[in-house]
């Protein structure tokens, strides 16, 4: 039997099906982990904007009223034309029938137009108070330390941004305000029905226990089935992520057909838990229209018979108490899916809150903005040490001197602390004990903003957003004059493909720069280090990704922009280095070999067996 995978990666929250009427019964509720705390948090937000809300309630609540009121008066119109039709008009006539006719009207109007000013509001506030909770998360994450985002998902950021402060601001002020005026018809409703007769409202009740008793039933049964279909569902979209973002190793491979099988055998596992969980959660409908049926039935006979009774029920009576039944059980069901809601509401509020509580960034006390053109780029390590964990340490008392204006390489194998280093240079990361000095000053006693300053970085993985060449190369430098990003690209070797462009630098990227190839990437971010001029340049396999005419290029710009400039240089393909002034051989952390190319090589160490790999006829 072939082994049951899972792909639980891609499995999203999302809206049950027929939602509304019977969709969040029907569907399991995520349930928050506190929700007296969370709710008292929601409602902070909600403060400001408390004048508004209660005129919102207000008008809600009268709206409701209405429409509790105005088919009684239909019921009078209705009884009217009998009694005038009849001949039995003493107390009716056309004239009163015209008269509450035009209440009606107005009766309806006025429910109009509160429920369009209560929307209103309701969509100010809700707008209002998801703005702000999007500008509070932004802000957020301009204080939390790189390590956050190095254990965070950024799909689950970007949920919190966008699913989760949807719901809370769609959901949380309309959630609060039906549940509030449900309640009201409820008990409007039931006093109209007993004010017409309460024999019939007696009878219509009976009903009430089967609606509670089926739909509790039938909403146990569906959680289950939806819950598995969820967890198919999750299966699916993982599959589809992981076989389709590999389509050319499934083509290179011929797995067309295996993948095909394997796709038809969890669509099939997702229809039939999804038949399931659909047939269950869509009985709700027919079972409570059926009570609901034998209901109406039971009240027209026990009306029939009373209108023959002492006080007889007229025509609009009983038309209108049926009515009125009609609209006793709804309110009760939505009741019980607005408080499901909202319990899902709460949970994604409390995702929310989980972020913004997040510890943020050592605060810096007291530090002003300082002159960055008086440093030069001297760099020292003193016993530093940093550990990503406490049970694991990386770096133990690392020394290092770099004079402003060398070019340090660092080597080793994968995960010996070569990208660490860099990274607590420009404080993404925090030293546990030691002490780093630019130019003698404490990076700690200089403001981030300030220290990063210094710093110009190209990645291994090159980042570009949706823009104009020229925005992308002067992203950093806002000021930078259109020679100057020129003059960066011309630089960068870069200049001559931009101008084939029929747009030229106002060429627009498309995500992620699709439009342009890995190396014509890179080499933009390259030219966006060089637009910067900063004191410290880092580079962390900058030159990976392109071809090697390509990479002669970029080694001569760099090697321009290198020049009295203090330089820190990650690689793995040794031959891109071997000019630097000093290479720094690292692993486990520490520094095990350090020096030139030759003192490296003679010395036949690590730096010497790290060398000879990368080349076919080894040194002799």
């Amino acid at each position: 039997m072939k082994k049951e995978k899972s792909y639980n990666r891609g499995n999203q929250r999302r809206p049950g099906p027929g939602a509304g009427f019977h969709g969040p019964i029907g569907m399991p509720g995520e349930k928050p982990k506190n929700f007296k705390r969370t709710t008292s948090r929601l409602i902070h937000y909600l403060g400001p904007h408390l004048p508004m809300i209660i005129f919102m309630v207000l008008f809600s609540i009268v709206a409701t009223l209405l429409g509790v009121i105005s088919p009684d008066y239909l019921r009078r119109i209705i009884n009217a034309l009998q009694n005038v039709m009849t001949g039995n008009a003493d107390n009716y006539s056309l004239d009163e029938v015209q008269r509450i006719f035009i209440i009606l009207i107005g009766l309806f109007l006025i429910r109009f137009i509160l429920d369009v000013f209560a929307a209103l509001m309701g969509n100010h506030v809700s707008n209002t108070v998801a703005k702000k909770m999007r500008n509070q998360l932004r802000d957020k994450l301009e204080l939390l330390p790189i390590k956050y985002f190095d254990e965070t998902k950024t799909g689950n950021i970007l949920s919190v941004f966008s699913n989760d402060v949807e719901a809370v601001s769609n959901s949380l002020q309309q959630s609060l305000i039906y549940i509030l005026t449900g309640f009201l018809q409820v008990i409007g409703v039931l006093f109209m029905m007993f004010r017409i007769s309460w024999q019939l409202t007696m009878i219509a009740l009976i009903a009430l226990p089967l609606y509670i008793l089926s739909t509790t039933y039938i909403a146990k049964t569906s959680q289950k089935k939806f819950k598995k279909q969820q967890a198919q569902l999750g299966n699916l979209n993982g599959y589809i992520e992981e076989i389709f973002t590999a389509h050319k190793v499934v083509k290179l491979f011929g797995m067309e057909n295996e993948s095909f099988e394997e796709f038809q055998t969890i669509n099939s596992s997702l229809a039939n838990e999804s038949r399931g969980a659909q047939f269950i959660s869509g009985l709700i409908r027919p079972i409570m229209e059926f009570i609901s049926n034998l209901g109406y039935v039971a009240v027209v006979v026990v009306g029939g018979i009373l209108t023959g009774a002492t006080n007889p029920l007229l025509i609009g009576d009983i038309t209108i108490f049926v009515t009125y039944q009609k609209s006793f059980v709804n309110p009760i069901l939505n009741i019980a899916s607005l408080i499901n809601t909202l319990q899902s509401t709460i949970a994604g509020a409390e995702r929310v809150f989980d972020l913004l509580d997040q510890p943020e960034e050592l605060k810096e006390q007291n530090i002003d903005e300082i002159e960055l053109n008086g440093f030069e780029g001297n760099v020292h390590f003193e016993n530093v040490e940093f550990s990503y964990n406490e049970e694991q340490k990386l770096i133990e008392n690392l020394n290092l001197n770099v004079l402003a204006g060398k070019q340090i390489a660092i080597v080793g194998p994968t995960g010996a602390g070569k990208t660490t280093l860099v990274n607590l240079l420009m404080r993404f990361y925090e030293i546990k004990n030691g002490m780093i000095t630019i130019d003698g000053v404490k990076y700690t006693d200089v403001p981030r903003k300030s220290l990063r300053r210094l710093f110009g970085m190209v990645l291994q993985d090159t980042w570009l957003f949706s823009g104009s060449i020229k925005d992308n190369v002067a992203f950093g430098k806002e000021d930078a004059t259109i020679e100057e990003i020129k003059e960066a690209c011309r630089q960068a070797h870069v200049d001559h493909f931009i101008e084939t462009l029929p747009e030229g630098y106002e060429t627009i990227l498309n995500e992620d720069a699709s439009n342009l190839s890995q190396g014509q990437k890179q080499l933009l971010t390259i030219a966006r280090a060089i637009l910067f001029n900063p004191k410290i340049l880092i580079l962390d396999e900058a030159t990976s990704s392109v071809d090697t005419r390509t990479e002669s290029y970029i080694q001569n710009a760099m090697n321009f922009m290198m020049e009295d400039r203090t330089s820190f240089v990650i690689a793995h393909r040794l031959s891109t280095i071997k000019n630097a002034s000093l290479i720094l051989v690292m692993n486990n952390g520490s520094i095990v070999e350090q020096g030139n190319h030759k003192e490296l090589l003679d010395k036949k160490g690590v730096y010497y067996d790290l060398y000879n790999s990368q080349f076919v006829n080894p040194l002799t």
